[in-house]
């Protein structure tokens, strides 16, 4: 007796487009139809919103969801600028690859900067207390301006891993800097997080100038699961 033949396996769902993915599909499109060219500027979010029909909150976590991916800079004060890649298809596609990349991105950093914190207490020296020092400075000024905190994070992190005197780690660090800030742009946008950054790396500062590994690591720690709670992890279908 013949066996009945194999049912055929049922095609896989498409993901559905999340709105913002939609609206930074549209707001590429626009950027290629109207012509416009690395350098140049966005209209202003309010305008663009009105434009492309969609709520500011929508068109903000679209525009970052175009900077993660490098199609365009955001500058305080400066508007929205276009880069080289701002022209450069397919947008949903790229968004979607980096939220794939994300989860293992945050253990590698967790992993990484946990350690280079614990390192730091036991090295750092008063020149290392007082770059990092400088860094939260940085932060807090740009915040305080109406900033995200971009480039004082970013310094702040590096003077952690200067701390730590351990080369090694620190080309670790340089190998997956990129991918870093990706995470870095995507959470420091997020409503409140720059300020709540800003505490993380208050404590992770003061165990490193208590010289007490323990307490670093695990306030690195601590930070880095804070930061890397991402609405692009959030919102995955």
């Amino acid at each position: 007796m013949e066996s009945p033949p194999a049912r055929p396996t049922p095609p896989r769902p498409v993901p559905r487009s999340r709105l913002y993915e939609q609206v930074a599909d549209q707001i590429s499109t626009w950027i290629i139809e109207n012509g416009l060219l690395p350098g140049d500027r966005l209209p202003p979010e309010r305008e663009l919103a009105q434009r492309l029909g969609v709520s500011r909150a929508t068109l903000s976590q679209a525009l970052v969801a175009l900077e993660v991916i490098g199609a365009v800079v955001v500058r305080h004060g400066d508007g929205t600028v276009l880069t080289e890649r701002a022209r450069t298809a397919p947008v949903i596609e790229a968004i979607r690859a980096h939220a794939d990349r994300l989860p293992e991105i945050i253990e590698a950093r967790d992993a990484l900067e946990s350690k280079l914190a614990a390192l730091a207490a036991s090295r750092r020296t008063d020149a290392d207390l007082t770059a990092i020092r400088s860094a939260l400075e940085t932060m807090e000024r740009d915040i305080e301006a109406g900033g995200r905190g971009v480039e004082g994070d970013e310094a702040f992190h590096g003077a952690v891993t200067a701390a730590a005197r351990s080369e090694l780690l620190a080309q670790m660090m340089i190998a997956i800097h990129d991918l870093i800030r990706e995470t870095r742009l995507e959470s420091l946008s997020q409503p409140g997080r720059p300020r709540e950054s800003l505490a993380g790396h208050r404590k992770v500062a003061d165990a490193i100038a208590d010289g007490d590994p323990e307490a670093a690591a695990l306030a690195m720690h601590e930070h880095v699961m804070l930061v890397s709670d991402v609405a692009l992890l959030r919102d995955r279908p």
